[in-house]
């Protein structure tokens, strides 16, 4: 299977089960429309007749062997090895855990999947005894699993912030003893930081998530706090003075764009402005009644500034004006395990969720979805049957999955989002799709330009970028 496409001034095909992309000239590229996953090692007479009206034989008959090469090497319409593994780990131990520190936030922000806060349960801070207890739980099922990924989760986090002191602080207590060694991550919306906080969590948080949408209208417009007033002008110093503490520990800005601003280049750009480099702003995902909503007829305009976005970022990186967008991190030399190409976050399997009350979820998308509650701390309970039913979606059960090119980047998609709103984790949200296939797109041509720029084309046999001109 290959995908090829068109974008920034480049032929590009992506061999989707080698992972090697190629570069290609005008007539490699309509060749390609010629051939499939049973190339012979000669051009077909329709093919010669065809584009014998373009191009000179000699062209034609140079540029296919070539290309036939590229196909003995494997990696040019490659034979799919991944789906043998799609059963494997199915007994994965659990290794991250996102824990719902506190059911309350300080914000309203319009577009919440956690209505506002409180996931529809009403607002609440965990205990210290429920947070050890989650601690507990994933020490007793992440197997001989020794690193563990924790992420303080809300609502807002810093609300309930003695907790997180306290449930670090008992984690530390124990790792050594069970030769575990925990990674921990908090999620804020900034409001409630202070130089303490500050402090503590560039010392103890491996990695910081900072939410701010963008410019000062566009962030003011729907992340509001209770009296409906803007938040921009009091974290964006807050923010700064953080992350110019974090050394070299791991954040990120993370915005959300909506219907409300799809030139959200510039939100980006202005993050960059405000001295952060590490960057995400992703879609909305909500119900397409409402006002703010991107609906899959707006994909269009998305999809272009996108592209405005990938040539700006190619533009800065020419430059030598480094920031890194998050949607298109991309490795295409080694890139995620086979096992994470199939099915993506390990949500229900590898990593859940716990609420306050000591409730346990796939993921904190989860929450308040009683149907796929799986267990509870405080009673001992956990449906191994419901972790197998999630270890099991994959992209090869999934079906609008299995024969997509994007299947190995996306790995199936957001369980969640697919619940939410097609009704089924295993059927993958459209919206949802498409967006993601842009970013991927866009992605690689940023590779393919500044390979080019760089006169560094590699190509190892396995992922790669070849050129073919």
């Amino acid at each position: 299977m290959i995908h090829k496409y068109k974008l920034g001034g480049y032929n590009i095909c992506l061999d989707v089960h080698s992972g090697a992309v190629h570069v290609l000239d005008d007539i490699a590229y309509d060749i390609l429309d010629y051939c499939d996953e049973n190339m012979p090692q000669s051009p077909s007479e329709r093919l010669k007749e065809e584009l014998g009206k373009k191009y000179s034989q000699s062209d034609i008959e140079d540029t296919y062997e070539a290309l036939y090469e590229l196909y003995k090497e494997g990696i040019l319409f490659s034979a799919d090895d991944y789906e043998q593994f799609a059963d494997m780990m199915t007994k994965a131990p659990v290794k991250s855990m996102c824990i719902n520190i506190s059911h309350d936030c300080n914000l309203r922000c319009e577009y919440c999947f956690a209505a506002k806060g409180d996931f529809g349960q009403g607002r609440c801070l965990m205990s210290l005894e429920t947070a050890k207890k989650a601690i507990d739980f994933i020490i007793a099922n992440s197997g001989t699993r020794r690193n563990l990924e924790v992420d303080f989760f809300g609502g807002e986090p810093l609300m309930n912030f003695d907790v997180v002191k306290q449930t670090v602080e008992y984690a530390r207590s124990i790792e050594k003893k069970y030769n575990k060694n925990f990674r921990f991550t908090i999620t804020t919306n900034g409001l409630l930081l202070d130089d303490e906080k500050t402090e503590y969590i560039n010392r103890e948080m491996n990695n910081a998530v900072l939410s701010l949408d963008g410019r000062k209208e566009v962030n003011d417009r729907l992340r509001v706090t209770p009296n409906g007033k803007g938040c921009y002008d009091i974290i964006v110093p807050k923010y700064q003075k953080l992350v110019a503490g974090r050394g070299d520990k791991d954040y990120y800005i993370r915005g959300t764009f909506t219907k409300y601003n799809l030139d959200f280049t510039n939100d980006v750009l202005h993050f960059k402005e405000l001295g952060f480099d590490q960057l995400s702003i992703e879609p909305v995902v909500s119900d397409p009644k409402l006002d703010y909503s991107i609906k899959y007829e707006d994909l269009p305009v998305v999809f272009k500034e996108y592209e405005k976005l990938a040539q700006t970022i190619i533009e800065s990186r020419k430059k030598g004006e480094y920031y890194n967008f998050f949607h298109f991190m991309i490795d295409l030399n080694q890139g995620p395990c086979a096992i994470k190409r199939l099915r993506g976050c390990g949500c229900g399997n590898e990593y859940v969720a716990v609420t306050p009350q000591g409730d346990i979820y796939p993921c904190h998308q989860f929450v308040g979805h009683e149907q796929y509650k799986m267990g509870n701390l405080n009673d001992g309970t956990f449906d191994n049957d419901m972790k197998q039913m999630f270890a099991k979606a994959n992209v090869y059960t999934k079906e609008n999955c299995k024969n997509c090119w994007a299947k190995f980047y996306c790995s199936g998609g957001c369980n969640a989002n697919n619940f939410q709103y097609e009704g089924d984790i295993k059927k993958s949200h459209k919206t949802s799709c498409e967006l993601e296939k842009k970013r991927l797109e866009c992605a690689i041509m940023i590779k393919a330009a500044l390979a080019e720029d760089s006169d560094e084309i590699p190509c190892d046999g396995e992922d790669c970028f070849s050129s073919c001109c």
